[in-house]
């Protein structure tokens, strides 16, 4: 996500998110979100009033892939985002005046957003262009990482995550083949496979990434 952030920050735009598609049952963009720059207050103050259904982009995907772009007025909605009273100024106050979304496809057929807000003025053809293509390849590395982190928990056997644990907590290769009834030489074992499996280089990094993948608490 910083990668992202800092494309936003080279062409003015002040937040990114990434999004799953809505489809018209949707009632909250809380859930669709899989990563966001913009204040969760936000979020939660759009999904409170249900401004997705009142969203006038979105509708405009259903009969294209190309990017949507829209601007507010400064004295309330405008032609390229007519929305209601109370979400033009939800979207002021957080200072969302402009952006644009890309619609992105990911190799497992899932459909996905890739949305800017920002202050700046509206973007020019030529800057739209580059932040497409740019935008482009760094979804294609987000959706990879993110397939392969999924998969993640299926990797590791059962007996491998309960020595992680263990080792999370502290434990000694020798502390945790007491708990466990093993040998030292056995829980080291399962180490080394859980570092290959999980491309580490020793322990401290292993926890820290299962911790991070939620393998472990």
């Amino acid at each position: 996500m910083s990668i992202m952030k800092r494309i936003a920050d080279e062409f003015g735009l002040d937040h990114v998110t990434i999004m799953a598609a809505p489809t018209p049952h949707d009632l909250a963009i809380a859930p669709l979100v899989l990563e966001s720059t913009l204040p969760q207050q936000f979020a939660r103050e759009f999904d409170k009033h249900q401004f997705l259904r009142h969203c006038p982009i979105l509708p405009k995907f259903a009969n294209t892939v190309l990017p949507q772009t829209w601007h507010l007025g400064e004295n309330g909605p405008s032609s390229s985002f007519f929305c209601p009273d109370k979400m033009h100024e939800l979207m002021t106050r957080f200072g969302l005046l402009m952006g644009t979304i890309f619609p992105m496809n990911s190799v497992d057929t899932g459909r996905y957003f890739l949305r800017y807000d920002g202050q700046r003025p509206p973007l020019h053809q030529v800057e739209l262009n580059e932040l497409g293509m740019i935008s482009l390849h760094a979804f294609d590395v987000y959706d990879r990482m993110r397939r392969a982190e999924t998969a993640v928990p299926n990797i590791l056997s059962a007996r491998e995550l309960e020595v992680l644990r263990w080792t999370a907590q502290g434990k000694t290769s020798i502390e945790i083949g007491q708990i466990l009834s093993l040998s030292d030489h056995t829980v080291n074992a399962y180490m080394t496979n859980a570092i290959k499996k999980l491309d580490c280089v020793n322990r401290t990094q292993l926890v820290a990434k299962a911790i991070r993948l939620k393998l472990i608490n």
